[in-house]
C-alpha cells in the first residue's frame, strides 16, 4: 500500500486549519470556501476517507509520530523492501 508523505500532509492540514479560521473570520467571502473545500477535498483524497472531518482525523494521527518502540507503516513497508 502506498502511503503519502508525512510532510505534505503536515503542510496541507497546516493549509487546512489556516483556512478555516479565514472561513471563520468571513463566512461569506465565496473564494475562501471554494480554497477550503478545495483543500478538504485534497485531504480526503490522500487520507482515503469521505469526509473532511475524517480526513482531519487520519492527517493528525498520521502525521503524530508513532508510539515509541513501534515502527509506523511507512518504516514496515519500507523495510520489507529492503529484505
Amino acid at each position: 500500500m502506498l502511503l503519502p508523505d508525512r510532510n505534505e500532509v503536515a503542510g496541507l492540514l497546516a493549509r487546512y486549519r489556516a483556512q478555516e479560521l479565514e472561513v471563520l473570520a468571513d463566512p461569506v467571502d465565496q473564494d475562501i470556501w471554494k480554497r477550503f473545500e478545495s483543500t478538504a477535498y485534497t485531504l480526503c483524497v490522500l487520507m482515503g476517507k469521505r469526509t473532511a472531518l475524517g480526513a482531519v482525523e487520519a492527517a493528525e494521527r498520521y502525521v503524530v509520530r508513532p508510539r515509541a518502540g513501534r515502527p509506523s507503516l511507512q518504516d514496515r513497508s519500507l523495510s520489507r523492501r529492503q529484505v
